[in-house]
C-alpha cells in the first residue's frame, strides 16, 4: 500500500468521514489479511503502512492519521517505544496496539506509552473495528482475552503504603518496570549490578505494599508517581 492518503469523498461531512488508519506490521501475511479486511468497512480509511517502528514513526509524523494499528514486536524500534514517540510529535493520534503479546508487563508497558487500545492478534474484523472506534472517541479498548488479567491486578493502592518515601533511585527503577524492562535490562540502563536492582526492586513492592512487579507498576501509574 501506498504511503500517500486516498482520497475522500468529498460529500462526506466530519460526522461521516472514514477513520483515517496507519497499519505498523512487519509480517507480510498480517499485513495483507488486515489490508484486505479492513479495505470493505466504509468507515476505514487506510492511509499507509509501515513494516517497522522507526518507518512507523515517520508514517505516522507525515500521514498524520486518526488511527495507528500498531504491532509490539517491531524490527529496529519496538511498538511501545513508537508509540512514545508518535505521542510525543502527535498527541491526538490514536494507537490501537494489534499483538501477539499478552503478558500483563508488556499490557502495561504498552498502555503507559500511550496505546488506546489493546487487541490480540486472531481477534474478529468486528473486534478491531471496536477498538479503533473505541479509540477515535477517546475511550479505552482491552481485548476480552487480557481484560482480565489486566483487571486483576487493578487493586488501589494500600493505605498503608509508602508512596512517599520512594529514593530518588527506586523511582527511576519503578519507571523503567512500568516500561516493561526487565531486572537486567534495569541494571544495564542504570549501570547497577542485578542483586542492586533486585533489592531496589522489593524495596519498591514492600513501599507500596504490592506482590508483583506488575501491580507496582499499576500503583505507579494510578497514583502519577512516574
Amino acid at each position: 500500500m501506498s504511503l500517500e492518503s486516498r482520497p475522500e469523498n468529498s460529500s462526506s461531512n466530519s460526522a461521516s468521514a472514514p477513520v483515517r488508519v496507519l497499519i505498523v506490521e512487519d509480517d507480510p501475511m498480517m499485513l495483507l489479511g488486515l489490508e484486505q479486511s479492513l479495505a470493505n468497512h466504509p468507515q476505514v480509511n487506510l492511509v499507509g503502512q509501515a513494516e517497522d517502528g522507526y518507518l512507523g514513526v515517520q508514517a505516522a509524523i507525515a500521514l498524520k492519521p486518526d488511527v495507528v494499528v500498531m504491532d509490539i514486536g517491531l524490527p529496529r524500534l519496538d511498538g511501545i517505544a513508537a508509540t512514545q514517540q508518535i505521542k510525543a510529535a502527535l498527541p491526538g493520534v490514536r494507537v490501537v496496539m494489534l499483538t501477539s503479546h499478552t503478558a500483563e508487563t508488556e499490557v502495561i508497558a504498552a498502555l503507559s506509552s500511550g496505546a488506546d487500545a489493546y487487541c490480540i492478534k486472531g481477534a474478529s474484523v468486528e473486534q478491531l473495528l471496536t477498538a479503533i472506534a473505541a479509540a477515535t472517541e477517546g475511550a479505552t479498548y482491552l481485548d476480552p482475552q487480557i481484560a482480565r488479567k489486566v483487571i486483576e491486578h487493578l487493586k488501589p493502592p494500600s493505605p498503608t503504603g509508602n508512596l512517599a518515601n520512594l529514593s530518588q533511585r527506586e523511582l527511576e527503577v519503578l519507571k523503567l518496570m512500568v516500561e516493561g524492562y526487565s531486572n537486567p535490562e534495569i541494571a544495564e540502563a542504570l549501570y547497577l549490578s542485578p542483586n542492586t536492582v533486585k533489592t531496589h526492586v522489593r524495596g519498591i513492592m514492600n513501599k507500596l505494599s504490592v506482590d508483583d512487579r506488575v501491580q507496582a507498576a499499576v500503583v505507579a501509574l494510578r497514583t502519577g508517581l512516574v
